[in-house]
């Protein structure tokens, strides 16, 4: 892995939010799977790392982010963590990922990845995490390989055109959107892999 992109290794990242302005409203889900390689070579999502998240001190909430995700923030079972906590919870499985295969760094792969980096890195530069595992602007877009594959930029529509099962009840849930876009970015690159064996390249 570590020969294939550079060093990096892509990380599958996905957050859930209380707005769309990354220093003004909060984290509230964030979940990270990195992707890995089979026997033969093609790639596969790894195992899910996942943390609901406190609101941070002063942020802002939009109702109808809620209303969109299904978050309630005062659910005796959500279980969330501190912003720094929830961190440090998904770093720590990311780097020993990246240490695994060898590579210097994580680089995120996103569906609007620069939405999701944005959200991280404003939460790294709140709590003053020193150990952020992650590139801090490069990425990995699966808008762009998805309409690239499959004619498709909308993370459902994508999916589906690539086979892959989709659920309404189940999206916008951070873990459920992680999932689903690493099973989308294995199956554009282990396409993209087959092409090129079938060319001979």
């Amino acid at each position: 892995m570590a020969s294939r992109f550079r060093g990096f290794l892509p990380v599958v990242v996905d957050v859930e939010t209380g707005g769309f302005d990354c220093e003004r409203h909060a984290l509230l889900e964030i979940a990270a799977i990195p992707i890995e390689l089979d026997e033969s070579g093609f790639y596969r999502p790894g195992e899910v790392v996942a943390s609901h998240v406190d609101p941070f001190p002063g942020a802002e909430i939009d109702p109808r982010s809620l209303e969109i995700t299904g978050i309630v923030l005062d659910h005796p079972f959500r279980m969330a963590r501190e912003e720094r906590a929830a961190l440090d919870h998904v770093f720590a499985k990311v780097r020993q990922a990246v240490k695994r295969h060898g590579c210097q760094r994580a680089i995120l792969v996103g569906h609007n990845a620069s939405f999701d980096l944005g959200f991280l890195n404003a939460a790294v530069r709140r709590t003053g995490h020193k150990r952020n595992p992650f590139h801090p602007f490069s990425t990995f877009d699966t808008v762009t390989l998805g309409g690239l594959a499959y004619g498709q930029t909308v993370l459902s529509k994508a999916v589906q055109a690539a086979g892959l099962d989709w659920d309404d009840t189940e999206a916008h849930s951070a873990i459920y959107d992680t999932e689903r876009t690493a099973e989308l970015f294995c199956l554009v690159l282990n396409r993209w892999r087959q092409f090129e064996a079938a060319s001979g390249e």
